[in-house]
């Protein structure tokens, strides 16, 4: 076999693993028939804890008023509007705490759903979102989203 073969059979093989590896190591989109037009009831069912810290406490009235008009009740999203942040998705691993910090600070494009960008909220502080990721961090906890 000439060197110019297999060049081209090592960069065919590589190309189709890296391929391979993008297609299946990806996070996939949500199920269309939650993202597009909707009712605009809830997506995911959400397991309230029993307990939360004080933070979280505060975060979730923040939530309630800046996130919940959107994200919905108790970060379960809601159909044709938003995505759920109870979700594997915007689990710590996947999306850290500074993640949050940043889309809420300067809006995020739509990368994972169908929903369209999130813009920037106005008017959410620093200790907002820090009470809003504890928040949002105690209902993953209780929905087994470590």
């Amino acid at each position: 076999m000439n060197n110019n073969l297999k060049l081209a059979l090592a960069v065919v093989v590589l190309a189709g693993g890296g391929a391979f590896l993008w297609m299946t190591q990806r996070p996939m989109p949500m199920d269309t028939a939650q993202m597009g037009a909707g009712n605009g009831g809830p997506i995911a069912d959400v397991k309230i804890p029993t307990e939360m810290s004080s933070l979280a406490e505060i975060g979730k009235r923040a939530f309630d008023a800046k996130c919940a008009t959107c994200h919905g009740a108790n970060a379960a999203g809601t159909q044709g509007k938003a995505p759920p942040l109870v979700h594997q998705y915007y689990r710590p691993g996947h999306h850290a705490d500074a993640a949050f910090f940043l889309a809420a600070q300067n809006g995020v494009r739509a990368h994972h759903w169908r929903f369209g960008d999130m813009p920037p909220i106005e008017g959410v502080t620093k200790g907002d979102i820090k009470g809003i990721v504890a928040y949002v961090r105690s209902l993953q906890k209780e929905n087994g989203i470590n």
